[in-house]
């Protein structure tokens, strides 16, 4: 597999790299998988221009070609001319469209011209953070380090996953949106935003919720699929779709409709799930948890260290997901924060994302709103957007690799501030 590096820092950058990834196609490139979009400052000396302190959008596309390295290299050229880029310009210096030639299957390029892998992509967290939702465990050349473990060195950038909850028993207080046309408006500003991942859920997990049938689910969540076909004939760099399920039918039916990832409270327990989820390219969110949906009382044991039990029950998970043929490196591992924890485990879940990060798959936390934060707020489940916000930005000191949240705009632009100043 070959791996291209994109990023934009002046212009329309979405438009930019949507037109990029167009002329790429044309050139040659066949294109398999384009990764979500990341955000990060502009890299620049301590000379440049303030001007110049623009904060790229980056996207990494894995694909294949009959053409020659240098014979890319030559149509990337090309391309940001067309695009406007001038190449005479200093290399710090904002541009429309920055295409870079990152892997070349397993091969090392050592040219004036040409270096593959590419220089110090290794120490670019925009870089190995696309290619980490492309090609987890692929071992960059050189380097003998996949980008999973290379994103254990340095601090990866989040993913936003906005929660839509299509219920109307939310515990968090929003409940379910009422109109199509409510709900586009929600997308839209969304995708304007930057929201990488959009996580559908047709049943609720709270305290006392009843259980839904797969029918009764498929029903809430079939219109709006008919909705994100629509998005797409108007947006060319879509988010990712994630479906909150437990059912294997409703899997099956929204992976059919164009949905990315399943996200399975259950923890991809059941066999038939397992089934539903093999298939190549398919994100698979395995969640902790000890009864869905949430009984009250029923929590791990308070004695022994949750970062433990929580490997214990990862290490069980493996063989089974192993035995099952599903591929690890698709699969995402999420905690559980709030189903079967105490107060204190949750805010220990938290504190210890750095290590929860060690166990070989990519970590989300799905903490927004949640009630272990009745121990430091008295606010209403639909208003602790600031404490969320808080706690979040507490795991991105640590690194994490999604962040799941009902309010993701707030969340982009307090990343955005805060990632300048740790830039």
């Amino acid at each position: 597999m070959i791996y291209l590096g994109l990023g934009s820092n002046q212009g329309d950058r979405r438009e930019y790299l949507a037109r990029a990834l167009v002329l790429i196609a044309q050139g040659g490139f066949q294109i398999i998988r384009v990764s979500p979009i990341v955000e990060s400052p502009a890299l620049l000396e301590k000379d440049a221009l303030p001007e110049w302190n623009r904060p790229y959008l980056n996207l990494v596309v894995a694909g294949n070609t009959q053409h020659t390295p240098n014979e890319i290299l030559k149509l990337a050229k090309k391309i940001e001319q067309a695009l406007g880029r001038d190449l005479q310009a200093s290399r710090w210096s904002p541009r429309n469209i920055d295409i870079d030639l990152l892997l070349w299957n397993d091969e090392r390029i050592n040219a004036p011209d040409l270096s593959i892998p590419h220089v110090e992509m290794h120490k670019r967290s925009f870089v190995i953070t696309p290619l980490l939702h492309l090609a987890p465990n692929f071992i960059i050349p050189g380097i003998n380090l996949t980008p999973l473990q290379i994103s254990r060195q340095i601090r990866p950038i989040p993913l936003w996953m906005g929660v839509a909850n299509i219920t109307p028993d939310s515990f968090s207080g929003e409940g379910g949106y009422k109109t199509l046309s409510a709900l586009e408006t929600q997308f839209e500003t969304w995708i304007e935003a930057g929201v990488q991942i959009m996580d559908l859920g047709g049943e609720s997990t709270r305290p006392g919720a009843g259980p839904l049938s797969a029918e009764d689910e498929w029903a809430r969540l079939q219109p709006v699929f008919d909705l994100l076909a629509r998005l797409r004939s108007k947006h060319e760099l879509m988010p990712l779709i994630s479906v909150d399920t437990r059912h294997a039918t409703v899997a099956q039916y929204a992976l059919e409709s164009g949905a990315d990832w399943i996200n399975d409270v259950t923890g991809l327990s059941d066999p038939v799930m397992q089934a539903v989820v093999r298939e190549p390219g398919v994100g698979a969110v395995a969640m902790h948890s000890l009864s869905i949906p949430v009984q009250p009382g029923e929590v791990l044991d308070s004695e022994i260290p949750i970062d433990q039990q929580l490997a214990d029950w990862l290490d069980a998970q493996r063989a089974v997901w192993k035995e099952a043929g599903l591929g690890i490196e698709n699969i995402i591992f999420d905690p559980g924060v709030g189903f079967g924890k105490t107060a204190l485990q949750n805010q220990d879940i938290i504190r210890q994302t750095a290590k929860l990060r060690q166990h070989g798959f990519r970590l989300l936390i799905g903490h927004s709103r949640k009630s272990f934060m009745n121990s430091f707020t008295t606010q209403a489940f639909a208003d602790r957007d600031i404490e969320t916000l808080g706690l979040s930005l507490a795991m991105c000191e640590q690194g994490v690799d999604i962040i799941r949240v009902h309010d993701p705009l707030s969340h982009i632009r307090a990343y955005r501030a805060w990632a300048q100043i740790r830039a």
